[in-house]
């Protein structure tokens, strides 16, 4: 998709509902249940924030931005996701969470993105986290510089994305299951699931209900 029709949209996407619980189930097991967030007090959980970053190619194509985590002893180690991380208390809000750690992470200093919506919390039950995501973009193609926390920067065309055979799943084995079907997003050669790929899935289904 080209980046000025891209932004030419934005008005229509920043005032646009969000589908929440209904894009966020199309990319979870069928094994799980999908957890309402008017349920999650009784899990006090640890409060995050991530960025979906969006800006032109280098053919002013509209591309966003997903990393690949470093290997850590820790539950997200080694997984695709947007930049993001925990909420700091000297953080003024999730907003601030967002864009402090893309600048962090990748390099995209806070002056230089553009926030156009919040969109709907996900929780994450392994590592008990629920995360706001933001959706924002840039003028330009940034000059990606990464830190230790991230191992690789992958650039995905919004319009990969948008393709419906972009959607398949994966074998997986988690720590309380063996050998489940999980949803995923296929991009750039990798696979994108849990809940990253249920925040892909809402901000699929906002841009293709504002795109004409």
């Amino acid at each position: 998709m080209d980046f000025d029709y891209f932004l030419s949209r934005i008005s229509r996407i920043e005032n646009a509902p969000l589908g929440g619980a209904k894009s966020h189930i199309k990319m979870i097991p069928k094994e799980r249940k999908l957890l309402e967030l008017k349920d999650l007090h009784d899990q006090d959980p640890r409060l995050a924030a991530v960025l979906a970053l969006f800006y032109p190619d280098k053919w002013n194509l509209t591309n966003f931005l997903l990393i690949l985590r470093a290997n850590y002893d820790g539950t997200h180690s080694s997984q695709v996701s947007f930049p993001g991380g925990k909420y700091e208390q000297h953080d003024l809000d999730l907003q601030i969470t967002a864009l402090r750690e893309t600048s962090e992470e990748v390099g995209v200093e806070m002056e230089h993105i553009k926030v156009m919506k919040k969109m709907t919390d996900t929780f994450i039950p392994p590592s008990n986290f629920l995360v706001s995501p933001y959706f924002g973009f840039t003028a330009k193609r940034p000059d990606f510089v990464t830190n230790h926390e991230v191992e690789q920067i992958i650039e995905v065309k919004l319009s990969d994305l948008l393709n419906d055979s972009s959607v398949g799943t994966q074998i997986l084995t988690t720590k309380k299951k063996k050998n489940i079907d999980v949803p995923c997003y296929s991009l750039n050669n990798t696979n994108v699931w849990g809940a990253t790929a249920m925040m892909l899935s809402e901000i699929k289904d906002l841009i293709k209900e504002n795109l004409h």
